[in-house]
């Protein structure tokens, strides 16, 4: 094999341009095409394509060299710039070609175990499997380098917001926090366990409580829950916390970054500030808290319309408190088939709700599954409340709204995504004030819905004793197209009120001392008002990316069980490993 000895790259292979003269590159053969008496070598980096020519002015040795090259060796490359006789419109150095004057050959490479192309049509666990290959593809290494820019961009706008970037520990004590942790046995205190943290959550308050009143920090999270196509065990999220600040504050300073962000790397001009919808009234109109807002088909709600109606299933869903709610797919009757309305039904069973009523209306005369149920002027009545006409479809859930809402939230979406109706764009939106607490069917009580320091809204703390259900926090998620890219919160800095949020939480003071002893104790010696948030970098970058999966925009990422199929991990370790930290593996029962 040649070595480097003395070659200097001079640019890298998608950089080269017409008024470059002499130039020295570097990269992987992604293609040869040998026409006898000319070798056209296709060469390859992060940066992209430059064509390689040797011809008969090529010096012999250089020439017979070029013709043993074979699909993803390693070459150094110097010669000169020239302008291509065939233009290729499709690369970015398709309109000039380097004639080579000397080549080497640094690493040899054995066939692939699939072709190295941007559209590979290779299924996705032999990609994984040889991840280092599939990286070469530029749809990945594209990827890749956005989400490095997401990084710079995040660094270097909140660093100039005055935020401070500060490490936190990657081992810690495990507390409570809504997934399973991950843990690291400590080989020096034997029987005792470390936690990789689920976020830097009670770090970054502390950091508030030790005077850096802007921290940043790009932290590397751990959640063991179960994976799909917007979930990693590990992820990344821009982490942020700020002091002396109210939600308004924090909401301005991240609409700062997601404009900056979208004009530098992709060139878009996000307005601000950006929509804002409360928690009720996104599940109102959407069924949802992280809606997607580029196409409309809201929810409306027709109890009133159909209060004194004989239809027994609206009939016992008022009665019982429940709502009566429709929504409307414009349009969609040839599309919506009652095969296809029966799919719908199936599908919103499956999702919880007892299934859905419906108006197809095709013909002159609407088609209404319950119409034997309706008196005269009764169907217009609910056609008239809802908007709908000739060619649509009214799609109608009753029940309680914890079903309503989310059901027809649901298949507002399955519709949306099956009439083609939902536009590209970039919908943002934030969702603000969130309940505090949940009911629990199965134990019959009231739960709260996030961490123990989620601030509530300044009005509501004289509600957490006495109306639990009507008590909202101070807390806020930023949705994307649907996806929820953000979430945070004002944190709580009373002591005496953080410690009535552990006794809600049915903790008892040996318990709040075991699992947030030392943060109590800090919170004794004064802390600010401060809030903060975690944006997800990896959801950021894949939808920036417009990619549809995690994996995509994660070097190495983990499948659907949590494994990685390149490197094996997890993987069984020895028994004197084991033996040092104290730990025997036992068969677990099914």
């Amino acid at each position: 094999m040649d070595t480097l000895k003395g070659f200097k790259r001079t640019c890298y292979c998608g950089d080269v341009t017409l008024d470059m003269t002499d130039v020295s590159v570097c990269g992987w053969t992604a293609k040869v095409r040998d026409k006898g008496g000319i070798v056209f070598i296709d060469l390859r980096d992060r940066s992209g394509l430059v064509q390689l020519v040797f011809d008969d002015k090529t010096e012999k040795s250089v020439f017979e060299k070029a013709k043993t090259v074979r699909g993803e060796d390693v070459l150094a490359v110097s010669g000169k710039v020239r302008a291509r006789e065939s233009v290729n419109a499709d690369m970015k150095t398709g309109g000039l070609e380097i004639v080579a004057e000397e080549l080497r050959i640094l690493s040899k490479a054995q066939t692939p175990p699939f072709e190295i192309v941007a559209d590979s049509k290779t299924n996705e666990e032999l990609r994984l499997k040889y991840r280092y290959l599939d990286l070469r593809r530029e749809p990945l290494q594209r990827n890749l380098i956005m989400r490095h820019n997401i990084a710079r961009v995040a660094r270097e706008y909140f660093y100039e917001n005055g935020f401070l970037e500060i490490e936190t520990p990657m081992m810690m004590k495990s507390t409570p926090e809504g997934a399973r942790d991950y843990l690291v046995p400590s080989r020096i205190h034997n029987g005792k366990f470390y936690a990789l943290p689920q976020s830097p959550q009670m770090y970054k308050q502390l950091l508030m409580i030790s005077g850096f009143d802007r921290y940043i920090q790009l932290a590397r999270c751990f959640r063991d829950e179960d994976l799909r196509a917007d979930r990693q065990p590990e992820f990344t999220q821009i982490d942020l916390e700020m002091s002396f600040v109210d939600v308004d504050d924090i909401l301005e300073c991240l609409e700062g970054f997601v404009k900056r962000l979208y004009k530098e790397i992709l060139d878009v001009d996000i307005k601000t500030p950006l929509p804002r919808l409360t928690y009720d009234e996104a599940m109102a109109r959407y069924g949802s808290d992280k809606p997607d807002t580029r196409f409309g088909m809201e929810i409306q709600n027709i109890s009133d319309v159909v209060k004194d109606t004989d239809f027994a299933v609206f009939k016992s869903a008022l009665e019982n408190g429940g709502s009566v709610r429709a929504v409307v797919a414009e349009n969609a009757a040839t599309v919506l088939t009652r095969k296809e309305i029966d799919k719908l039904v199936e599908y919103s069973k499956g999702i919880g709700a007892k299934g859905l009523a419906y108006i197809r209306w095709v013909e002159d005369a609407p088609n209404c599954s319950f119409a034997k149920f309706l008196k005269d002027g009764e169907l217009d009545a609910i056609l008239n409340a809802v908007g709908a006409k000739k060619g649509d479809v009214v799609l109608i859930c009753a029940d309680k709204d914890k079903v309503t809402l989310p059901t027809l939230g649901a298949v507002r979406l399955k519709v949306g995504k099956q009439l083609e109706i939902i536009p590209d764009g970039w919908n943002f939106l934030w969702i603000t004030e969130f309940p505090f607490f949940e009911f629990d069917d199965e134990h019959g009580e009231w739960v709260a819905m996030h961490h123990p320091f989620t601030m509530p809204l300044d009005e509501h703390i004289a509600l957490l004793d006495t109306d639990k259900e009507k008590v909202r926090a101070k807390c806020y998620d930023l949705v994307l197209n649907g996806v929820e890219l953000l979430s945070g919160s004002m944190r709580i800095n009373d002591p005496a009120l953080q410690q009535h949020m552990f006794e809600m939480l049915g903790m008892s003071d040996e318990e709040i001392a075991a699992k947030f002893g030392f943060l109590v104790d800090a919170y004794k010696y004064a802390a600010p008002p401060h809030g903060g948030a975690g944006i997800g970098l990896d959801r950021l970058a894949m939808l920036m990316c417009g990619s549809d999966s995690l994996r995509d925009v994660i070097a190495f990422p983990k499948v659907q069980n949590a494994s990685e199929l390149m490197s094996e991990a997890p993987s069984a370790v020895s028994e004197e490993q084991l033996a040092e930290l104290g730990i025997k593996v036992v068969e677990k029962e099914d």
